[in-house]
């Protein structure tokens, strides 16, 4: 947990200074790190711990998970009161489990955790890209070319593009040289993309001055079931199916991931609930510093 605290903490925070001084400095650097840097570096991960059928495993749990948490928000009258906004019901579910949650597993977890944090990625991607749009819309309004804006959305997603890369180099020979020589720059690119997060984060902040939104309730609610709630759930059912521990602390650890930023994008693209799903993204982010190592303190207490 030290080395988790040591790693991420000064990249966010750096990463955070920087956003808030020169807000338009995170999309200059991103754009060619996600584009080139963050899909070498999940290249290296995954071929550093292995592909494996567990992937898809685990993106099937995902899935089944945040679509089951969705089920009860939008159903349930209780919660549909409390998170109130759109923005809040998708966001309590939906985790930056690229940026912030596979960083997690590198640091608390062993190697053949990384695959499974993987296949949690990409299995949350595509549900939330293929539902976020339609949710996120304001009452009433139509989201056109839907399967359209899914291909494109996981076509740029750097998590589908370093497992296609993988999977090439995988059936070469030389797969085991080529993984020792991108381990290195996987781990830096790691840390460069959380100090892109916290460049996002910082020029959220400034963008979006202090409104009615950063006090609604429905922001609180959607932030203690997003650090608290869905882990627990997560945990719930990986015990219950009696998955391997690896694959129990693994998979809870990136439902503890803070929400995503895609929340603000898709936020932002529709048009509604801007605000809120900045306030929400920069909170959770924030809190997930103090809730992250306190899960990886309970699972490994329990597991």
């Amino acid at each position: 947990m030290l080395r988790l605290l040591l790693e991420l903490l000064p990249a966010l925070v750096l990463g955070f200074w920087l956003g808030r001084q020169r807000p338009r400095i995170a999309q200059r650097i991103a754009a060619p790190l996600v584009r080139f840097g963050v899909p070498i570096s999940v290249m290296g991960l995954l071929l550093k711990g292995g592909l494996s059928l567990q992937m898809l495993e685990a993106a099937g749990l995902a899935v089944t998970a945040i679509a089951l948490m969705q089920a009860l928000i939008w159903t349930v009258p209780l919660l549909q009161q409390a998170l109130q906004h759109s923005s809040n019901k998708l966001g309590a579910c939906v985790g930056n489990t690229a940026y912030v949650g596979i960083p997690v597993t590198l640091a608390l977890l062993p190697p053949e955790a990384l695959p499974i944090s993987i296949g949690y990625d990409l299995g949350a991607t595509l549900l939330t890209w293929s539902i976020g749009p339609l949710l996120l819309a304001r009452p009433g309004e139509q989201t056109e070319h839907r399967l359209r804006q899914l291909a494109n959305s996981l076509g740029s997603s750097p998590a589908v593009r370093g497992l296609v890369g993988a999977l090439l180099i995988a059936a070469t020979p030389w797969s085991d040289s080529i993984a020792s020589l991108l381990w290195l720059p996987s781990r830096i690119v790691i840390l460069l993309a959380l100090t892109v997060v916290g460049m996002r984060l910082g020029s959220v902040s400034a963008e979006h001055a202090p409104d009615n939104s950063s006090t609604n309730p429905g922001v609180t609610w959607a932030l203690v079931i997003k650090l608290v709630g869905f882990p627990v759930v997560m945990l719930g059912l990986t015990t219950a199916l009696q998955l391997s521990p690896v694959m129990v602390q693994a998979l809870t650890l990136q439902a503890a991931a803070p929400t995503a930023i895609s929340i603000l994008l898709i936020a932002e693209a529709v048009r509604h609930n801007q605000a809120i799903a900045a306030n929400l993204v920069l909170r959770t982010t924030l809190l997930a510093a103090v809730s992250t190592p306190i899960w990886g303190w309970i699972l490994t207490m329990l597991i």
